[in-house]
Formats: C-alpha cells, structure tokens, sequence
C-alpha cells in the first residue's frame, strides 16, 4: 500500500484514481459502477479521502436538492497512477451552472458505464475496449467522436463510435459530420486505424425530438452507419429494441442475438 499526505492508500483507491482520471469527470454513481463497489457508504468514504489527500478535486453541478458532487483527478493523482490530467480545471469545491463540457461528458459516460460496467443480458456478448480521443482519428478528417466501443459477440466483433447530442451543435454541423463519417468507412481508414472492417455511429441525443431531427439529417445523406437512441434509452435500455436506423421508425436490438 502507498501512503500521501497520512492518507494509507489502499488499491481500491488507486483504482479509483485510474476510472476517474479514464472519465474526466464522474459523479459518485459512475465512479461505483467502474469500481464495482457494491456500497455507497464505502465509496463516499474513500472518495471524502481522496479528496482531502489532494488526489481528487471535488465539484457540485446544479444547486438546490438537485446538486450533485463531481470528481476529477488532480494533477497530483494523476502524477500518481500515470494518467493524462484531462478533467475539468475548476476551483476545488467550485459550484458549476449550465457548464457544457461537464454535462457533455457526464452524457458520455453514462454511455461507456453502461457498456463496460453493467451486466450484458446476452451470453457470448462482451465489453472489448474503449477509446476517447483528444484529436482527430485520421488525418484527412476532422472528426473527433466522443467515444469508441467494441463489443465481442458470437458473429465477431461490432464496433462502433459514439456521438453524444445534447441540442447545441447546428444541423449544418452535423450533415459535414455525417459526410465525414461516410469518407472514413469507404476510404478504410477506419480498418486502418482501429483493424476492424465495419463500424456503426451511434448517436444519442437528449430528446426524441432531437433525435428525429439528427436522424432525418442523416437520412439524406446515407441510409446506413448510422444508430439512434435517447440518452435515457442507451444508459438504461442499451441491449433493448430502441435503436432506429436513418431510414427507419420501427425500433431494433443493437445485437440481434438470443438471450
């Protein structure tokens, strides 16, 4: 075990320093989940901990009944469990109003938490890996996609990119993305750079208004790639019938498999 600052360090805690510094940022709900405690009481204890020690910072999101507390690693535990420092740089204890880049990216994990750290209803499906990224995945692209999934299945592995919408990009913005998108899968970077021959977008968007808009957008640019979902729906109901394809109302199983 590793001591800092008459804090004992235990490997609970290291872990818990690497899931957060792999989040960004994370709500104390994320941080159980990939650390798979199975106590609130514990993880609010060793997260009080950490915070004191200067190895996490500490936020609140929203006021009143509805604040939450959030956590990104410092520079000092990042240092320590040889992570990037890529969190929010706010002031500790800091209340934060209408920050998008911390709702985006909580959004975003609640995506990734529900792929990699809860239960898969299927047997023979399993979480493979996950990247994010800080730049563009190929260098005729600009695109920069939230997230990147695969998943091992019984027919081979189905990867996929995540896009996370939230309303505040123009439907402009997301016909280019779309063209982009288009240009990876028929040039071959994408097998590449990441050595899979397929690959899907899903797009998640924080309403099912907002997601019709996103997918009629996408339906006059190609009938295919594309998956959509509300945010609600992928973090709670990932595996469940309720991914549209741009040409099409009726909901579907992201993996058709047996259960």
């Amino acid at each position: 075990m590793t001591g800092t600052n008459h804090m004992r360090l235990q490997p609970r805690d290291l872990l818990i320093l690497t899931m957060v510094a792999l989040l960004r940022v994370a709500d104390r709900e994320q941080i159980r989940l990939a650390c798979g405690f199975g106590s609130t009481t514990r993880v609010n204890a060793r997260l009080i901990l950490l915070v004191r020690a200067g190895l996490l910072r500490r936020y609140f999101l929203g006021r009143g009944a509805g604040r939450r507390a959030l956590y990104a690693v410092s520079e000092k535990g990042a240092a320590l469990v040889g992570k990037p420092l890529r969190g929010p740089r706010r002031r500790q204890n800091e209340t934060l109003v209408a920050d998008f880049y911390v709702e985006h990216q909580l959004a975003v994990n609640e995506v990734h938490c529900a792929l990699a750290f809860r239960a898969i209803p299927f047997e023979g499906v399993r979480f493979h890996r996950w990247m994010d990224f800080d730049e563009t995945i190929a260098p005729s692209l600009r695109l920069i996609p939230d997230g990147y999934v695969e998943l091992e299945t019984p027919l081979g592995i189905v990867a996929a990119f995540l896009e996370v919408d939230l309303g505040t990009e123009s439907l402009a913005v997301w016909k280019e993305k779309v063209r982009q998108y288009v240009q990876l899968a028929v040039t071959g970077e994408h097998a590449k750079r990441f050595g899979q021959a397929r690959f899907r977008v899903l797009v998640v968007a924080h309403s099912p208004r907002r997601l019709r808009s996103i997918q009629r957008t996408v339906a006059a640019v190609t009938p295919k790639i594309f998956w959509f979902a509300t945010l609600d729906d992928a973090r709670q109901r990932f595996f469940s019938p309720v991914w549209l394809r741009p040409t099409d109302e009726t909901p579907r199983p992201f993996i058709e498999v047996t259960p």
